[in-house]
């Protein structure tokens, strides 16, 4: 087979700008030219013109309850969408997302007898908790997800952190390890010109340091942790800038923690910054990217700093800290705002310190997607290219999943029943 045609199934993209969805979009940017055809399925998002090399089919969506900006999928009430994917040609497809569009996928694998990977790249639990307020519930949700991973052809993850994360809820069979790329390289001479141009826009003097964070706007990332760990570094003393990018549910308790740890003149809030370029700025002009997340598994905004050859400050133990080397190509910190505060303080009196590490960084963690999509598109192809010996395949796939639960090879069952009852079966 000369192309493949391929689909990436995801909940989230454009305009949400988090890290998977940045991961699809870059998988379907570059799988287009180095596999074949490319389309991303995932829920509609009202006012969104979608200009891309690759298709985009969008299904019917609401505002999703407690989660903003992210919408809630509802395929099944959208007629049309199912009208326009029975006529796209997938050879295979790749779940990043085991809910409404990962559902959508597994149909496919079912209805149309093709190959599918899934990739696990999320902790869900905490998220679960917090919508649902009902440990019953969350873990009813868990073993869905663990049921959908179990019933996939191959399951892969960004890095091993992720995939000790999903055997933690009960999945028992093999991962592949498929790391995340960027696309926010820069060279010495373009950081630097980057730096000036940041700082002209921003008003900073090219000696103030600049500490920066990108991500959701949520209390699972530790943000609050973050700012009363900024209140300790004032006090310090040290000079500094902070740059919060990001929304989120918990903004405006930030900012009302800023305003009380009387830091409004310390710290900014950008907002959204969904231009690449004016992010790579950014990226380029931080001194240090802080991230206290342990919610994140393999966060893309790390290397995405690495990329512009800004080292991070994560919490030791973590997943986001994963191959990350203390004091050679990032910084690690107990999770306390005292000892990030600590650590803030130690780094920022060594600028020349920071430089080095934030180009080791640049050397060891950061891979091109462009490098990433290559490798992906040989994997799918040997995928396509093993489904072909069905009989064996499915034997193999057999023997990997035999340690499973009985209650989730009873989900599964439950699952499959009621796809065999609805619509997309005509597909």
């Amino acid at each position: 087979m000369d192309q493949l045609h391929t689909g990436q199934f995801n909940d989230s993209f454009a305009p949400i700008t988090d890290g998977v969805a940045m991961a699809v979009q870059n998988y379907a940017h570059w799988l287009s030219q180095y596999a074949g055809p490319t389309c991303v399925v995932t829920p509609e998002a009202p006012g969104v013109r979608d200009d891309y090399r690759f298709g985009v089919l969008r299904y019917f969506s609401l505002p999703a309850p407690k989660a903003k900006p992210y919408r809630a999928g509802f395929p099944d009430l959208d007629p049309s969408f199912w009208e326009r994917l029975r006529n796209t040609r997938l050879d295979i497809v790749h779940a990043h997302c085991p809910f409404s569009s990962g559902s959508i996928a597994r149909r496919l694998k079912q209805t149309r007898q093709i190959p599918m990977v899934a990739t696990f790249h999320s902790k869900y639990r905490d998220n679960l908790e917090r919508i649902f307020r009902s440990r019953e519930i969350t873990q009813t949700v868990i073993d869905y997800v663990v049921a959908f991973y179990a019933t996939i052809d191959e399951v892969w993850v960004p890095n091993d952190a992720t995939g000790d994360t999903l055997r933690e809820y009960g999945y028992r069979g093999q991962t592949i390890t498929v790391p995340n790329g960027s696309d926010m390289e820069a060279t010495p001479a373009q950081r630097a010109a980057l730096r000036r141009a940041m700082d002209a826009q921003m008003g900073f003097s090219p000696e103030t340091p600049v500490l920066l964070f990108v991500g959701q706007h949520i209390r699972e990332k530790n943000t609050l942790l973050l700012i009363e760990s900024l209140a300790l570094l004032r006090d310090t003393g040290q000079p500094f800038q902070m740059l919060f990018v990001g929304d989120g549910y918990a903004r405006g308790e930030m900012e009302r923690l800023v305003a009380d740890r009387r830091l409004g003149d310390r710290v900014r809030f950008l907002g959204l910054v969904r231009e690449r370029q004016a992010l790579r700025r950014l990226y380029a002009r931080a001194d240090l990217f802080t991230f206290p997340s342990v919610y994140d598994n393999a966060p893309l905004v790390v290397r995405e700093a690495a990329a512009c050859g800004t080292p991070s400050l994560l919490i030791e133990g973590c997943s986001s800290a994963e191959g990350v080397r203390d004091g050679t190509d990032g910084y690690l910190a107990r999770e306390s705002a005292s000892a990030y505060a600590q650590a803030l303080a130690r780094l920022l009196d060594d600028r020349e310190g920071l430089q080095r590490a934030g180009l080791q960084a640049q050397s060891t963690m950061v891979r091109s997607w462009e490098d990433i999509a290559q490798e992906v598109a040989w994997r799918y192809g040997q995928i396509v290219e093993r489904h072909a010996n069905r009989p064996h395949y499915l034997q193999a796939l057999d023997a990997q999943r035999a340690p499973q639960a009985p209650a989730l090879v009873a989900l599964q069952r439950s699952i499959d029943r009621v796809d065999q009852r609805m619509p997309w079966n005509r597909l």
